[in-house]
């Protein structure tokens, strides 16, 4: 049987493709006229070079053999030889190509079953493309579809002009959606897979929260307030912290709406789940009692180095700052970028005694003297030997009940004890073979290189090994949980930016590194903050 079309056939037929695929129509013709090329040779040889051309206006179809011009022939199937080439084109020159005319073919059964493949295959590849594009740069967008099918708890959204998938754990808990459904979501990644562009969208990303106040809120979206930072537990409990750039609008206000009408239709979306809107603060301290909200809290204490706070309530607000299976403090600790410890005022109350009799006990043992000297100097706030060791004498002095004479003989003692105990870790140091020339490097001291020879460090060049985080530890995230990883330097009071001078001094000492890398290394990091900030600035215009 001969299956044929004639030219206007052809042109509806690429046009209807084009339409139903959303691709252009010449990326149809294209793909047929490669089905022709594709069927010719499987009549006139494999071998045969055979171009074949569609005319997009008028639908006449070309096919037409190609030979090139060579000197000496090889492949007649393919090449022409110069002279022969000359008799049909006089101007003819090597590696010139002859277009022989061939005449109009009808496809069998077969060739137009293989001409079908490669249109269908060449037009799914162009969806494909077209679709990639598309979405590329769709990615931070709320999107809506209609759920088309539902496989193994993973939703596949029609999008219209693609198909995407919120997975299984992208999905709000207890959410529950069926064939027809109308779905809304975030696009947080496109990727262009094998099987063709892979659409990922989430209900559960902090950014659809964003999103969905943007669209409720005008002054969000006219860039009056800013959300500044989300923390979600999906489906149950969210806060996010705001910041109005208008002295005259209240932020919070805003995001709730006459009523709560704003932030309920964002709640709604959501499932129920409750949403604890947060004035946002520069000063860590206050932006932290902000967060743990509807708590109270009595006092704070930061410790900016290791980033961590410690939060004091009263004892009857101790459940409510924690938050049923410690959600409220997981998701205010999420939200300001801090860990939080928190305790009741017992509790510090203890603790602080504890910490009181520790230091009263050292002063005793360290200083020879009695108890109550011991718990003057505690209470007088001195929270270690070497600190009253090279205090002005004044402060001592000034101390009831002790005079001029009493503050030397106290600094006299503990200057001789921090030498004992100087000439104790250098014995040990030496001990363990700990090399001299790692007091060279700025910042350590003979405490530390006794750590160091515990932990098998010997020499310059075997410290220059270590990594900041060796130094100072590190956290690891497991089973849900934050846990600190300690370090060689943990017992010290040594921050994240001292360990990481002494490893860089270590690593020049030995020539790992020189000034001018560090220095171009600095310029390189300049450059990206430059670019980072015109991208910003970029995408805020």
């Amino acid at each position: 049987m001969a299956v044929s079309a004639n030219r206007l056939e052809l042109l509806q037929i690429a046009d209807a493709v084009a339409r139903e695929k959303s691709i252009d129509k010449q990326i149809v013709i294209a793909a047929m006229a490669d089905a022709i090329q594709k069927a010719a040779r499987s009549r006139y040889g494999q071998e045969t070079n055979i171009r074949a051309d569609i005319n997009p206006q008028t639908g006449e179809m070309k096919l037409q053999r190609l030979m090139e011009v060579v000197e000496t022939l090889e492949e007649p199937a393919r090449e022409i030889s110069l002279k022969d080439a000359r008799a049909r084109n006089p101007d003819a020159q090597v590696g010139d190509f002859i277009a022989e005319q061939l005449p109009p073919m009808d496809f069998g059964r077969i060739a137009a079953q293989s001409a079908k493949q490669v249109i269908v295959q060449k037009v799914r590849e162009a969806e494909r493309d077209r679709q990639y594009e598309e979405y590329k740069d769709r990615i931070g967008e709320i999107v809506n579809g209609t759920v088309k099918r539902v496989e193994y708890g993973n939703v596949i959204v029609d999008l219209g002009r693609g198909e995407a998938i919120i997975r299984r754990d992208e999905l709000i808990p207890r959410e529950i959606f069926k064939y027809g459904d109308r779905v809304r979501a975030f696009v947080y990644d496109v990727r262009r897979e094998q099987r063709g562009p892979q659409i990922f969208l989430s209900r559960t990303h902090p950014q659809f929260m964003v999103k969905l106040f943007t669209m409720e809120v005008p002054e969000i979206y006219d860039g009056i307030i800013e959300i500044k930072s989300v923390a979600r537990d999906p489906g149950s409990r969210a806060k996010i912290a705001v910041i109005s750039h208008d002295s005259s609008i209240d932020p919070v206000g805003a995001c709730v709406g006459m009523r709560g009408s704003r932030v309920q239709a964002v709640v709604g979306e959501l499932q129920g789940e409750k949403i604890d809107i947060i004035p946002w603060n520069d000063n860590a301290a206050s932006f932290i009692v902000n967060a743990l909200q509807p708590a109270e809290v009595a006092k704070v204490v930061l410790d900016e180095d290791a980033e961590r706070i410690e939060v004091v309530v009263p004892d009857d607000q101790l459940s409510l700052a924690i938050g049923r299976r410690g959600q409220n403090v997981r998701l205010a600790s999420q939200l300001t970028g801090w860990d939080i410890d928190i305790l009741t005022e017992e509790e510090e109350s203890s603790r602080r005694q504890k910490e009181f009799v520790e230091r009263s006990t050292l002063f005793m043992d360290a200083l020879n003297v009695d108890e109550m000297v011991g718990q003057v100097l505690a209470s007088e706030g001195f929270t270690s030997v070497e600190e009253l060791a090279y205090v002005e004498a004044d402060e001592i002095a000034s101390i009831e009940g002790f005079d001029g004479d009493t503050a030397e003989e106290i600094q006299a003692r503990a200057r001789e004890y921090l030498e004992r105990i100087e000439a104790e870790h250098d014995a040990k140091r030496k001990e363990l073979g700990v090399a001299d020339e790692l007091r060279e490097i700025p910042g350590v001291t003979t405490a530390m290189m006794v750590a160091f020879g515990e932990d098998g460090v010997k020499t310059v060049e075997d410290f220059a090994g270590y990594a900041v985080d060796d130094l100072v530890g590190w956290k690891e995230r497991a089973e849900g949980e934050t846990k600190f990883m300690e370090g060689v330097l943990s017992n010290f009071d040594v921050s994240r930016a001292e360990a990481e001078q002494m490893v860089v001094a270590a690593r020049m000492k030995v020539g790992w590194i020189t000034e001018e890398d560090l220095q171009a290394d600095a310029e390189g990091d300049e450059a990206a903050d430059a670019e980072a900030s015109g991208e910003t600035e970029t995408a805020e215009s």
